[in-house]
């Protein structure tokens, strides 16, 4: 579950500070003062397209993300019902070799 948080809020964290972005260049781009400049409207129109792929893109990564941590844990789930005494026997071994390396220090 931890992993699943940390992915969850770094994916928030990078839609937040996209979030701010957009804002910042919206707020630069709507400015008056622009008005007069040719290919503004052309420009604002990327920014908002670009804006709205970007989310939608945002979005299906961190769908991807989570669909693929969902079956890696459920490929896990699997392996360890179906052959527990090698999910046991490795996690034995595992456990020596760090009682070992603990040890000897």
């Amino acid at each position: 579950m931890r992993k699943s948080n940390l992915l969850s809020d770094t994916v928030e964290n990078a839609q937040a500070d996209l979030e701010k972005l957009v804002s910042d260049l919206r707020g630069v781009l709507s400015s008056k003062d622009l008005d007069g400049v040719p290919d503004i409207k052309q420009l604002r129109q990327r920014l908002e397209d670009s804006a709205g792929d970007a989310r939608e893109g945002a979005v299906r990564a961190a769908q991807e993300a989570a669909r693929q941590a969902k079956e890696a844990a459920l490929a896990a789930d699997r392996y360890a019902h179906d052959e527990p005494w090698r999910v046991a026997g490795a996690a034995l071994a595992v456990g020596a070799l760090i009682g070992f390396i603990f040890s000897r220090r």
